[in-house]
């Protein structure tokens, strides 16, 4: 019966979650395709320069939300909800005074952000336009994250899905919009990007009015301790979230002299098809950290065990479906966001799709240990493996191989990391398990 409850509790949250997640990545998806039919590849390359900054201020927003959530249902499951409160607090205060620093940055220096992150004149225009918007909107991302997350762990994982999916489909619908009957181009779709976060808080809303809500503001200062705990479980998510968009850049950096802002579009199919498949990782990843959290605080180490076998198992199966259908439909699927029918992108893409892809389970096996390391209160292992797969291995490799086997080497680079990593992962797990869980009960 034990096993049973375990794994359909499971299963509600992680489905819950990935479908969640799945409309979260395809507004960025409907910006590549959208953008693609309105501008073609200068608008594709437009957006691809400006991930790195989307990159950053989700980074931030995960970090805070997700080392907050992990604390406060580790406290809570111990019966603890003045200190559950207090995580609460700290973490809303210090998600807005970040987010400042990201409305500053919009106003005064988005010419600088362009140039820095490798816009030629043919696309600064609309790069610029870009990242104004986004980086003034951004306390809307930030606050989104923190509530998303602290309402799917106060046990409300559906009304999580629904803030999401709803704000993901407003924005798919306001893309059309704003880029083809008003004729907005860029300008459109990043203001349809940035509706997405207000409409999903607006829904997330009904968490507190309906008095289910289990999370309170209360009078405090800053608390150190508190903050350094919620930043360090953290961390992993804001390295996860920087390093791609550092990767983005790298990869744009090697592609642009060995093909040019064609190789940089192709890179960009590619790019937002990953967002999509890796976020069903994050999902699965994501619905099992409230309840690896909560067997964490209560030391039901049975189930904290068994929640991870449920979800690596999950990833296992997934891969194989998406890989299959990536590697059969690689030429429709860059069809899709290729209107201009250019040869040389879908030349790069096609093949670029089938290597890179192949480390798709790997990836997915590492994003499960990151965040089951962190929900457990696992630090240093969930930080070594984000950094190792984010940046330490994935830069020289794109390096290394490129100067090899030339544009497939950069793709490549990819899941020789990701493989890489799941073995150290692993070895983390098996060797690691008895010291950093066991001991903790």
């Amino acid at each position: 019966m034990t096993q049973t409850g375990c794994f359909k509790d499971f299963l509600h949250y992680a489905f819950l979650n990935v479908l969640g997640m799945i409309g979260l990545s395809c507004y960025i998806l409907a910006d590549t395709f959208f953008i693609s039919r309105g501008m073609g590849a200068d608008g594709l390359t437009a957006l691809n320069l400006a991930i790195p900054v989307f990159s950053l201020i989700s980074g931030c927003g995960q970090m805070f939300a997700m080392g907050g959530a992990i604390k406060y249902t580790i406290l809570n499951s111990q019966g603890n909800s003045k200190d559950a409160n207090l995580v609460f607090t700290n973490t809303l205060w210090l998600s807005v005074l970040f987010s400042l620093v990201f409305v500053l940055s919009g106003i005064l220096i988005p010419g600088k952000i362009a140039h820095l992150l490798g816009a030629d004149r043919t696309v600064f225009t609309m790069t610029k336009t870009y990242l104004q918007v986004l980086l003034v909107f951004s306390p809307f991302f930030m606050l989104n994250y923190l509530f998303q997350n602290f309402v799917r762990n106060d046990k409300a994982p559906k009304l999580a899905m629904i803030a999401m999916l709803s704000g993901s489909l407003a924005n798919i619908a306001l893309d059309y919009v704003f880029i083809f009957p008003l004729q907005l181009g860029i300008l459109g779709a990043v203001l349809a990007t940035c509706c997405a976060p207000i409409i999903s808080m607006l829904i997330l809303y009904r968490h507190r009015r309906r008095r289910k809500n289990g999370f309170h503001l209360v009078k405090t200062g800053f608390c150190g301790w508190m903050i350094k705990t919620v930043c360090s479980l953290g961390f992993p998510s804001l390295i996860t979230e920087i390093s791609s968009g550092i990767v983005i850049l790298v990869f744009n950096r090697i592609l642009i002299p060995m093909t040019g802002n064609i190789g940089v579009a192709a890179y960009g199919v590619i790019a937002n098809l990953s967002l999509v498949v890796l976020s069903i990782y994050t999902g699965i990843a994501q619905g099992m950290q409230p309840l690896v959290s909560q067997a964490y605080g209560t030391g039901n180490i049975g189930r904290l065990k068994r929640t991870l076998h449920y979800a690596l198992s999950s990833v296992v199966l997934l891969s194989a479906l998406l890989y299959t259908i990536i590697f059969v439909w690689a030429a429709p699927i860059t069809a899709i966001f290729n209107e201009e029918g250019n040869r040389q992108l879908a030349a790069i893409a096609v093949p670029g799709l089938r290597i890179y892809f192949s480390g798709a389970v790997f990836a997915g096996i590492n994003i499960v240990f990151t965040l089951f390391f962190a929900a457990s209160e696992q630090a240093r292992a969930s930080q070594t493996v984000t950094l190792l797969r984010g940046l330490i291995l994935i830069i020289p490799s794109a390096f290394l191989l490129a100067a090899v086997f030339g544009t497939n080497g950069v793709w490549l680079s990819f899941p020789v990391t990701e493989f890489i990593v799941s073995v150290l992962g692993s070895i983390l797990y098996f060797v690691g398990k008895k010291v950093s869980i066991d001991a903790a009960f």
